[in-house]
């Protein structure tokens, strides 16, 4: 066990000591419907080193959605120069169909999630349907509204997976924080699934498919010499120890409220506080911010 997490002022302090970087999105640059403050002064000044960097993100949707989301919030292309989603690595696999996880699966699906989510069955030969007993997949990128619990998909879930049906799930959060409200994710009906007996398959963080292809997208660079940044230590601190990249928690995220750390407050009581926070999961990261700053 760890005893204490450092806490840095900001990114600049490790940015001499990797080769790239991978930054997530949700709970570090943006909290689904604004920027957080000061992300696209760290951004510049990241890009300014000369090192890749991308964006990964468990967001159940296509890069190309992600990418105008990001415009629309006032982030040009240039500095997100990479985006790998959840949902580009879930369009891949559906393509694809590479495992053999999908030997003997039928060519049609139900659609669990809002219709924002549609653009990841675009071209793909895969027919819906709405009865979830008679469909060769479950494909779950999350609650149709933001209200919903996951009590509310119970009697679907149970009939699909008395029906044997697998599911695919194209966001592994459990929830998230959106202007604001904590709302469950895909992750969150996955996991009551696999309870259930369902048999699922994930996409995106912390497994490793995803993490590979966002370094082959940027070179290959050794992991060991990758910096990851997120908020999340199931999927972002998990991910990376699972690849060997080093990470740094951003603690005004998903956990906020648990870790409970006052701006400015870097003393190793803290950084105690955040470590005995961590304790449970069994996943430590190397090094904790406040915000992402640079």
């Amino acid at each position: 066990m760890t005893d204490s997490i450092p806490i840095l002022s900001g990114i600049s302090e490790l940015a001499d000591e990797f080769d790239a970087c991978i930054i997530d999105l949700w709970g570090v640059i943006h909290d689904g419907v604004t920027l957080y403050p000061g992300v696209l002064n760290c951004l510049r000044k990241i890009a300014a080193t000369g090192k890749p960097y991308a964006m990964l993100t468990n967001a159940p949707r296509r890069s190309d959605a992600v990418r105008r989301g990001m415009d629309g919030m006032g982030v040009a292309d240039e500095l997100c120069p990479i985006i790998m989603s959840s949902g580009e690595a879930t369009y891949l696999g559906l393509s694809e169909r590479r495992e053999a996880w999908f030997e003997g699966v039928k060519p049609s699906y139900m659609h669990i999630g809002p219709d924002r989510d549609d653009g990841l069955f675009d071209n793909l030969d895969l027919q819906k349907i709405e009865s979830v007993s008679n469909a060769g997949l479950i494909v779950n990128t999350g609650p149709w509204g933001d209200e919903e619990t996951v009590a509310d998909y119970e009697e679907l879930l149970q009939e699909g997976a008395a029906a044997d049906v697998k599911m695919v799930c194209a966001n592994p959060d459990l929830e998230v924080i959106r202007g604001g409200h904590r709302i469950i994710c895909a992750g969150a009906l996955a996991k009551r699934y696999e309870e259930l007996g369902g048999d699922v398959l994930y996409y995106g963080k912390p497994y490793r498919p995803i993490y590979e292809s966002c370094l082959h997208r940027m070179g290959n660079p050794d992991s060991a010499r990758v910096l990851a940044i997120g908020d999340s230590l199931k999927t972002d601190i998990a991910g990376a120890r699972n690849i060997g990249m080093h990470s740094v928690l951003v603690i005004g995220g998903i956990h906020g409220d648990a870790f409970a750390v006052d701006p400015g407050d870097y003393s190793v009581e803290a950084g105690k506080r955040i470590a005995e926070i961590c304790a449970p999961e069994g996943v430590f990261p190397d090094a904790a911010i406040q915000i992402f700053s640079w």
